[in-house]
């Protein structure tokens, strides 16, 4: 399969653990890639029995598809953190890295590096790595911009977007760190939070739903 295929399978896979509908736009922002290229890639995968896909509705990965796809982003989280532990790259600047190492990994030296890493449970974005989790998912954590008012929560994954790693590099928020949400701002749906410093941020929707929080231990 082209690395581009698997480029695409890659990124569907992160979308729908990410509580984000996979759709034509979508991908063609997330990629930058023209709307035409997007189509006819879909098209491909679809013939393929990767995806499931009809014009207008959301994109899904069939079973085949999606163990592709686990197996891809396996090998990519893997590589992100053999290169921020031992190469010292850090979390803005390692996804292109690890996107041109993935494709040249075989099974063989996927098993090595995640032996030789010791079966890391999550990347340096705080995503799962499929198979090391120990029964967690990445479904398991929450949507910031969906936590309740006067509830704190542990900043446990970002979306790894190089666009949005940027953004959230500025915004002095870091993972693991606790914050609590404070106010929804009807107007914009933006979320005003605070620091335990007592720092208050105000963020806008898109940027909520690319962070993804646990609850305090004693919230549950």
């Amino acid at each position: 399969m082209s690395p581009s295929k698997e480029d695409y399978l890659k990124n569907i896979f992160e979308l729908q653990h990410s509580f984000q509908k996979v759709t034509n736009k979508r991908l063609t922002e997330m990629m930058h890639v023209s709307a035409p290229s997007v189509t006819e890639m879909l098209s491909n995968l679809t013939q393929a029995g990767f995806i499931e896909h009809t014009p207008y509705n959301a994109i899904a990965l069939t079973t085949n598809g999606k163990q592709l796809a686990e197996n891809l982003v396996k090998k990519h989280r893997i590589w992100e953190v053999f290169l921020v532990n031992n190469l010292h790259y850090t979390i803005i600047n390692v996804n292109q890295a690890a996107d041109s190492l993935e494709h040249s990994t075989d099974d063989q030296l996927l098993h090595a590096l995640n032996s030789f890493l010791q079966f890391p449970q999550r990347c340096p974005h705080g995503s799962i790595i499929p198979g090391n989790g120990q029964g967690e998912t990445d479904d398991d954590d929450l949507v910031l911009s969906e936590v309740e008012t006067m509830t704190p929560v542990k900043i446990v994954r970002i979306f790894d977007n190089r666009e949005f790693l940027n953004y959230f590099s500025k915004l002095n928020l870091n993972l693991n760190q606790t914050i609590t949400v404070i106010q929804h701002l009807p107007f914009d749906d933006s979320l005003l939070i605070k620091t335990a410093t007592g720092q208050e941020l105000t963020l806008s929707r898109k940027t909520t739903d690319f962070i993804f929080v646990e609850k305090n231990k004693d919230q549950n």
